[in-house]
């Protein structure tokens, strides 16, 4: 029996746009609690084993103390408290066979998971500052369905979809992210997080959800995009019409467009970097080095549609 995977990040949702707005931090003691509602979810689904990312602040270690209704073993990795801790963990779930991933955490915690992972299939549970790939959902919800798919209760064409991703190409190396990727005028990456619009020069997207928090809330404004969409967004900031947008929880701005346009997928577009560097999910993750390619592909990370799982074993009766 395959295992589940479990990558819970203790420093989600702490970066600068917790002060800079008015966003609730997830307690770590709420991050233990989810991941034990989580357990509880997946022993009711009939999984029998664990396989949890070790963490340096303890989180999962607490979680799974005393846990007795399913084996919990820790993978074979020391933590370094960086965001490499989460890519190294998926890739040791998937070269475990992991029927599924279940994540805590933001955009930038399921980027990195999604940078190791493959094709194993994430269940994300969002504890970040911005969530627009997560789900807000209880973790005893999320662990049954996670439980029930490793179980080979539901197809997996039918429960899982393709996501989308934004594919970044420099002179520096290649790099994706998840929901959006911008051009900054910021010379090094600092705090890494962007929260001041001034800042930004463009920005391409996979979804522009008009509910979003986070920078792709520019383009949700303008025209929106799910993740259904065969298409991207491009847009670009400067001289022109003003937006409202949400840049972060409590972070309303108003921000001037001077053009944008929708993109097909895989359609290439040239981005002058210059100096500046490209934030990738809303963080400073790339420094310049000219002129960037970037598209917007159907090659995101698999995800389970919760819902399906538990409308689909709903309607058999299981």
């Amino acid at each position: 029996m395959a295992p589940v995977g479990l990558i819970a990040n203790p420093v989600a949702g702490t970066d600068i746009r917790r002060l800079v707005g008015q966003a609730s931090g997830v307690p770590m003691h709420e991050k233990v609690a989810t991941v034990r509602r989580v357990l509880r979810g997946l022993a009711a689904g009939g999984v029998e084993t664990v396989l949890y990312m070790p963490d340096i602040a303890g989180l999962a270690q607490a979680a799974v103390a005393g846990e007795s209704a399913l084996r919990c073993e820790p993978l074979p990795m020391r933590p370094m408290g960086t965001a490499d801790d989460s890519t190294l963990a998926g890739r040791l779930l998937a070269e475990a066979r992991a029927a599924v991933i279940i994540t805590l955490g933001g955009d930038g915690t399921n980027r990195a998971v999604a940078q190791g992972c493959g094709t194993v299939p994430l269940v994300p549970i969002s504890t970040g500052t911005n969530n627009v790939f997560p789900t807000m959902i209880d973790g005893t919800i999320a662990g049954l369905a996670a439980g029930l798919f490793a179980m080979g209760a539901v197809d997996r064409d039918a429960a899982c979809r393709q996501t989308k991703r934004v594919e970044v190409v420099t002179a520096g190396g290649d790099d994706f992210a998840l929901i959006d990727a911008a051009v900054c005028l910021d010379h090094v990456r600092g705090a890494r997080a962007v929260w001041d619009p001034r800042r930004v020069r463009a920005v391409v997207m996979a979804r522009a959800d008009p509910w979003a928090v986070g920078l792709s809330s520019i383009g949700g404004r303008l025209c929106g995009v799910s993740d259904d969409d065969p298409l991207g967004l491009y847009v670009e900031l400067g001289r022109g019409p003003l937006v409202t947008c949400v840049l972060a929880p409590g972070l309303v701005v108003e921000v001037p467009i001077a053009g944008w346009r929708t993109l097909a997928l895989d359609e290439e577009v040239s981005l002058d970097v210059g100096d500046g560097t490209i934030a990738l999910d809303g963080e400073r993750q790339l420094t310049g080095g000219g002129a960037a390619r970037v598209r917007v592909t159907r090659a995101g990370p698999v995800v389970v549609d919760i819902r399906a799982v538990l409308a689909a074993v709903g309607a058999h009766g299981l």
